[in-house]
């Protein structure tokens, strides 16, 4: 029997569903969703394994222009997922028509590997404007193949599975089969938490914001975690904490009840604020947090 192995990336504008198509696939929650831009930061790996396959999958951070040098290192992660990807998922919500980076269109173009035009979110829209968008997309990316899905409703994912396995190289698995992702469990915890803050605060202050385990103690039955909630500025520490605590203590009681569901056992969860002053622009700390490599 062969075997078939490669990295499937998952690009796109913000927003557009990549990290709900990567947890459809994976069926796990790996990637955290909100409904605000800019919610994945890194490139999060989920691997899909079967008895003669295994697909490494890659959500990247939304297509953006930087304002600062946290955003021009989420941006590396999306050149680097053209690279070195054995197959390309390019996602589209219904009703887009633009490229909104002229250098990636091209890679998407002249592309050596199988490019797929996603158009997602499909349940929102009329079979007309379907139709306009399939062949809008079969007209601007001609080598590519275009698939109609809702990641959400798991519209269109197992077909869409099966066709990208049949582009696959031949090749050996390249992660043991029993593993879910590349990330260690910190990483998870730190997503949950940088979750909470994205559903609950306005404005500037989910952007602002790091996070940081210093501790993950697991015992048999219980898991103990200790974390930091970094930000640029006093005032934002403030907000982040509430009145008498209460936003703080909110954060922490929800991503507690998704991380036992995550980890599969009881967690204990502390949460601190620190203020860590234009860290987003501090190339030393973002090597820190894992945004730059350590070179």
């Amino acid at each position: 029997m062969t075997h078939k192995a490669g990295f499937v990336n998952i690009v796109g504008n913000p927003n557009v569903g990549k990290s709900t198509l990567m947890n459809a696939l994976v069926g796990e929650r790996l990637s955290i969703i909100t409904s605000k831009a800019q919610t994945t930061r890194h490139r999060i790996l989920g691997i899909v394994n079967g008895e003669d396959f295994q697909m490494v999958l890659s959500d990247t951070p939304g297509i953006i222009k930087p304002a600062y040098k946290l955003q021009e290192s989420m941006m590396e992660f999306v050149k680097n997922a053209f690279e070195d990807a054995d197959c390309i998922l390019y996602m589209v919500e219904l009703g887009e028509k633009e490229l909104k980076n002229e250098a990636f269109e091209k890679r998407l173009t002249f592309a050596e590997v199988p490019v797929f035009v996603l158009i997602n979110k499909i349940d929102k829209g009329t079979p007309e404007q379907l139709e306009e968008a399939v062949a809008h997309w079969k007209n601007r990316l001609p080598n590519a193949e275009v698939f109609a899905i809702s990641a959400l409703e798991n519209f269109g994912i197992p077909q869409l599975m099966n066709r990208v396995i049949e582009t696959l190289p031949e090749s050996p698995a390249f992660y043991p089969k029993d593993a879910l992702t590349d990330k260690p469990e910190r990483f998870f915890v730190n997503e949950s938490i940088r979750e909470k803050i994205l559903l609950h605060y306005k404005k500037e202050i989910p952007y602002s914001v790091e996070i940081e385990t210093e501790e993950f103690l697991e015992d048999e039955d219980i898991i103990r975690i200790r974390a930091v909630i970094m930000v640029e500025r006093d005032t934002q520490k403030g907000i982040i904490i509430g009145h008498k605590g209460s936003a703080i203590k909110r954060v922490g009681m929800e991503a507690r009840k998704d991380l036992e569901k995550f980890f599969g056992k009881q967690v204990h969860i502390e949460l601190f604020v620190k203020v860590n002053k234009n860290w987003r622009s501090d190339d030393r700390q973002l090597r820190r947090f894992g945004y730059q490599n350590k070179n």
